[in-house]
């Protein structure tokens, strides 16, 4: 536990073994006569500590000598082994960097399973109650309210954005057409151009007929799906609120 002075005894052949004695005395019973961290001061290897040995770093030569002829010449120059640019862009231009890692769908709750009965908290449908359908490739869910019920037609959601409650419907029977993805719901160009103060007509928003088929399509078997539950379709009707004295996270959906 000591410092150690190094002390040397005669041996029968006349040569001396060199041996390690504690500086710490034992007292009777023995104990040491200082204890640890007062050997620790002692020594002073805290002093030691921190202190990393000093790495040698070669410098780089930048420079080389050149031998050039005549007399009044000097003999040698010094010139640097690499040149600058004789020209600098009047711009930076940075460096774009190459995106490798492919987009991966986001991992969901566990209370986001198909078939669960979603609440929509924000948009134009916030407070209305859907049927989460699939996951789409870009990490949206897909939901339908159906349309029939209470207004909520195809449509995508955030994660972030909706509450997942316990309330499940058996969808085995719902088939989604794989044409619904979401290149589906992308808006059309209008490609009108023009200057920003040229006013036009606005023209009435329409929807598409191949939507309007696919969202017959998908509600008629899901809205047997939810008549095949008693109260469901009043449960999917009524709209999400809350009221005095009601707190959302010590609810259970």
């Amino acid at each position: 536990h000591g410092t150690a002075c190094i002390c040397t005894f005669p041996t029968a052949t006349g040569s001396h073994i060199k041996m390690g004695v504690s500086r710490n005395e034992m007292l009777p019973g023995g104990i040491e006569r200082y204890s640890r961290s007062a050997m620790y001061k002692k020594r002073g290897s805290f002093k030691k500590l921190g202190k990393a040995a000093p790495v040698k770093t070669e410098t780089p030569v930048t420079t080389k000598t050149k031998k050039i002829g005549g007399d009044k010449n000097g003999g040698t120059r010094v010139l640097p082994i690499k040149k600058a640019p004789r020209y600098y862009p009047t711009e930076s231009s940075g460096k774009k960097s190459k995106k490798s890692k492919q987009q991966k769908p986001r991992k969901l709750r566990a209370s986001l399973v198909p078939g669960a009965v979603l609440i929509i908290l924000s948009g134009k449908f916030r407070g209305r109650r859907v049927v989460f359908l699939k996951q789409l490739d870009s990490g949206l869910l897909l939901v339908s309210g159906p349309f029939g019920l209470n207004g909520v037609p195809l449509k995508r959601m955030d994660p972030a954005y909706v509450i997942g409650t316990s309330t499940k419907v058996d969808i085995s029977g719902v088939t989604v057409p794989e044409s619904v993805n979401d290149s589906f719901f992308q808006k059309a160009s209008s490609g009108a151009s023009g200057e920003f103060f040229d006013k036009e007509k606005d023209e009435a928003k329409t929807v598409s007929p191949e939507r309007i088929a696919v969202q017959k399509e998908v509600d008629a078997k899901l809205s047997a799906a939810v008549n095949a539950t008693p109260l469901l379709k009043d449960y999917l009707r009524s709209k999400f609120s809350l009221r005095n004295n009601q707190f959302p996270h010590e609810m259970q959906f």
